[in-house]
């Protein structure tokens, strides 16, 4: 379970990057938490488009995790990202459904 947040954190900043295309996470999210993957990755690309900048692999470093389970089959956590520009905090919610682990809610600050 302690790889599933960061690999899904990396998975969203390289989507958010615009080097990996975002259906390939939609397995791991609930219905709203995707859309709203959505639309932060599409206002992502224009920005990148309107500044002419080329989408690029980023290099992120995970520098912690911390997660808890408030109850059963729910797991909330942070994970904090050091970036090239900047250190970020992903904090997410992950509810089991059918046997899996889906991100319910995520948020990057």
């Amino acid at each position: 379970m302690a790889d599933r947040p960061k690999n899904l954190t990396i998975g969203v900043l390289e989507a958010l990057a615009g080097v990996r295309e975002v259906d390939q996470l939609a397995r791991w999210f609930g219905e709203d938490a995707f859309r709203a993957l959505i639309t932060r990755a599409n206002l992502s690309a224009r920005a990148r488009s309107a500044r002419g900048v080329a989408p690029a692999r980023p290099v992120h470093h995970i520098l912690s995790t911390r997660h808890s389970s408030p109850a059963d089959g729910v797991i909330e956590g942070v994970v904090i990202v050091a970036g090239p520009a900047r250190t970020r905090a992903v904090a997410l919610r992950l509810e089991g459904w059918d046997g899996r682990w889906r991100a319910t809610s995520l948020a990057l600050l």
